[in-house]
């Protein structure tokens, strides 16, 4: 059993390794390939064999690990997103008036502010021909280094700024990339192609040698993820909301020691509702259990004994903003995972899941807490309804307290994480009883 220490280490590396879904999940692919399971592509027969491990991934941003076993007993679940909001650059993006800027969509609900005067890197999925071979191919491409900027429009210019300062989407957040001095519109998809090249000599020696086609790239801020705080109490990053959900349960996985069905399912667009082919609203939760248990009576029976845990971020009580909160349900940070519960089923949590959990967290020694927003205030929601009206599964929502939700960085408790990570192993090593 890793320690704390080196399980946040292992989180931080992992969360400066994913600045996007694909990114994600291949790192999460990795570790899984270093612990012996197999890999089954979605488009090939499987061939399932007991005590098994194995997994599949869909458009290379969602992607599902398992155990096989006796699944009479159901499976004990986790399930977490990949994606975080961020900027995303649109498919005609040049802006060339004295500088080269770049077009941008918002994905997802951006808190934008923050993502002024920071230092903007940018990465995701390139499509390219293979000029060569007449062949399309993908490659994953980060540029690793700080090549734009939002900077802010100074206090002289705007003096009302630190009242009412709104932020248009489309007009104030284009990235400045470089001066331009002969005022020519750069092609995007060639600095694409120069910079691709770069990063994979074996692709070719010039420019010329692929053209590309399309691509997904977000951007993101180059400052290193972190354990901050007097006493090394917080852990600072980019995509907390929801890589740390995905790490914990990944972790959690491959510690446990057991030979119990289990399964981790981390999907892509749940910031933007997951009604996509790989959103958890998607088919392949789905599509994996029925190659898993082709026998509907006996799927059926296996999921109705299963406990999904969705695990997505929850708000902490920022004590600059207490009131924005219920007062009996205000989680602390390094206060232990907090199960989230909403009567109009924003969260899919009721009385038996969340019971259960706390029987995990009490043999996991670990403290747990509650979040109900307040009744006057909206409540987000989580990927926990959905797989839960998709699937039939006994959910929950729980997650880590964090501040700064949707910020270009926001902070977590150095201790949550872990404290999950405890209570998902016991999950693991043994599916609790739904008969209570």
């Amino acid at each position: 059993m890793i320690d704390q220490d080196i399980f946040n280490d292992r989180l931080l590396a992992f969360l400066k390794a994913s600045p996007t879904p694909f990114h994600a999940v291949k790192q999460i692919a990795q570790r899984l390939d270093e612990a012996g399971f197999e890999y089954l592509p979605e488009q090939e027969d499987w061939s399932i064999e007991s005590y098994g491990r194995y997994y599949t991934t869909r458009n290379d941003s969602s992607i599902i690990a398992f155990t096989a076993g006796d699944f009479s007993q159901g499976i004990g679940m986790v399930g977490a997103h990949t994606d975080s909001p961020c900027l995303m650059v649109k498919p005609q993006p040049e802006k060339a008036k004295n500088y080269l800027q770049l077009g941008v969509e918002v994905y997802g609900g951006a808190l934008l502010n923050p993502w002024f005067d920071r230092d903007l890197s940018l990465a995701g999925r390139v499509i390219y021909r293979d000029n060569s071979s007449c062949e399309l191919k993908q490659s994953l491409l980060d540029f690793g280094r700080a090549i734009g900027t939002i900077p802010n429009l100074a206090i002289h210019l705007d003096r009302e700024a630190n009242k009412n300062r709104t932020v248009n989407p489309q007009t104030d957040i284009p990235p400045i990339l470089c001066t331009l001095h002969d005022q020519r519109t750069q092609d995007f998809r060639q600095l694409l192609a120069i910079e691709l090249l770069a990063q994979n000599p074996q692709i070719g020696e010039n420019p010329e040698a692929i053209s590309v086609l399309d691509y997904e790239l977000c951007f993101y801020d180059t400052q290193p993820p972190a354990i901050i705080g007097l006493h090394n109490d917080f852990i600072a990053s980019a995509r907390l909301d929801n890589l740390l959900s995905c790490f914990t349960g990944l972790q959690a996985l491959l510690s446990a020691d057991a030979p119990q069905p289990s399964l981790l399912v981390c999907t892509d667009h749940e910031e933007v509702g997951s009604a996509s082919a790989c959103g958890a609203q998607g088919p392949m939760l789905a599509s994996v259990l029925e190659r898993l248990l082709p026998d509907v009576g006996e799927r059926t029976r296996c999921i109705a004994r299963s406990l999904m845990v969705s695990v997505d971020n929850a708000h902490g009580i920022h004590p600059n903003y207490a009131s924005k909160h219920d007062a009996n349900h205000g989680p602390l940070l390094n206060g232990g995972p907090v199960i989230k519960i909403n009567a109009n089923q924003r969260y899919a949590t009721n009385s038996v899941t969340a019971a259960l959990f706390r029987d995990l967290c009490q043999q996991a020694d670990v403290p747990v807490q509650s979040f109900v927003t307040r009744t006057d205030l909206g409540c987000g929601s989580t990927i926990g309804p959905i797989t839960a009206s998709e699937i039939g599964v006994p959910t929950l929502d729980v997650g880590v307290p964090t501040f700064a939700m949707h910020s270009i960085r926001e902070l977590a408790g150095s201790d949550d994480a872990w404290s999950l990570f405890k209570v998902l192993s016991k999950l693991y090593e043994q599916r609790p009883s739904l008969c209570v």
